[in-house]
């Protein structure tokens, strides 16, 4: 788990870093500002292949984050390193062949226990099969696909939220022994 003076920091996977990821990790960093816990959490992203490293979002993602005033200009894709493993709390994947890379590629049984499926968090799906908690990679559709991916991600934030809280209240007795 994180020290006292780090902040929770999740990372949301995907394919490739331009899709699904991204919106999950804006959705995630809104709704924790929102929250007031933007100091305490970090959230961020990366694909699990590097065939868009260094692109941007893409534009159906970033029309529909728009939508909800969420500025994507600054994304940049980036590959998936190892030491993230470590270094971060909760691994959020979207699909189901992220969970499986991500699980396959963990150092060990800590890192693996960070594997999270993002929708496991969505009160709609939870405790249902894993290929019913994935979202689809909209790239190869149109926007209504992009639609249907915020909307799935957007079903899992709260609980999302909630979980991180919840850590977060379970950390604070230790945060104040440390100081």
């Amino acid at each position: 788990m994180n020290s006292s003076s780090s902040p929770y920091r999740i990372i949301a996977v995907c394919t490739g870093n331009i899709c699904r990821s991204p919106m999950a990790e804006l959705m995630l960093s809104a709704a924790f500002l929102a929250e007031g816990l933007d100091g305490q959490v970090m959230v961020d992203s990366a694909g699990t292949t590097g065939y868009e490293a260094g692109r941007p979002i893409d534009p159906r993602a970033a029309r529909r984050l728009a939508i909800t005033q969420l500025s994507s200009e600054h994304h940049v894709a980036r590959e998936w390193k190892m030491p993230w493993f470590r270094e971060r709390d909760l691994i959020l994947a979207l699909d189901v062949d992220h969970y499986a890379w991500l699980r396959d590629a963990a150092p060990d049984q800590e890192s693996m226990n960070k594997v999270r499926m993002l929708r496991s968090f969505d009160p709609a799906v939870i405790g249902s099969d894993l290929l019913d908690q994935g979202i689809e990679d909209p790239w190869y559709g149109g926007q209504a696909d992009f639609d249907a991916a915020w909307q799935q991600i957007h079903g899992a934030v709260p609980g999302i939220v909630g979980h991180v809280r919840k850590v977060l209240r379970q950390e604070a007795p230790r945060r104040q022994l440390i100081r």
